[in-house]
């Protein structure tokens, strides 16, 4: 395959995930994205087809918002009925919950805030974290991989690595 992927699974925030550190703003981001499941009716963990390749259910939701087209989102069940206003200010706390940036993400009792008050002005989001996104591996990169896959012996795949890292194979007992 001729991509690198960079995500998380789940509900995890990128602090916990790879640095163990968890606060208020990790319950927050976990929020966030249980909202926009709940909007698109799409799994977080998921990888979606899509015209620019293949993208997290945050890739997907942010490329809707940042091309002004954010209620092309919403899952089908709830299309017929639904209050614009509600779900636009929806989808924008989602997104605000799932920024990278940890101190740019609201607390919980401004996401509260923000649900039950609309005349409150919200802040514009920014890149969600693990925004899935795929990279063009270099053609000699694929081509060095396409070479050590064809001289494995024994019928078992030799695996690669691109940043020359060893990888683990963990097996049940």
């Amino acid at each position: 395959m001729n991509a690198n992927f960079n995500f998380c699974s789940g509900y995890m925030s990128p602090e916990y995930a790879m640095l163990g550190q968890f606060s208020e703003k990790s319950d927050v981001f976990s929020f966030g994205v249980m909202v926009l499941e709940i909007i698109t009716g799409k799994r977080s963990m998921n990888v979606y087809e899509s015209h620019n390749g293949v993208e997290g259910l945050m890739g997907y939701v942010w490329r809707q918002w940042k091309e002004q087209e954010p209620l092309s989102i919403l899952d089908s069940n709830i299309k017929e009925r639904y209050s614009q206003m509600e779900v636009l200010r929806c989808i924008h706390i989602g997104l605000l919950c799932v920024q990278e940036i940890l101190n740019d993400r609201p607390t919980m009792t401004m996401v509260i805030s923000y649900l039950n008050n609309h005349s409150l002005e919200l802040p514009s989001p920014q890149q969600p974290a693990f925004f899935l996104h795929r990279r063009r591996m270099d053609q000699e990169i694929v081509i060095q991989q396409e070479s050590s896959l064809s001289h494995a012996t024994n019928g078992s795949a030799v695996l690669f690595s691109i940043n020359e890292m060893s990888t683990s194979n963990f097996y049940p007992r």
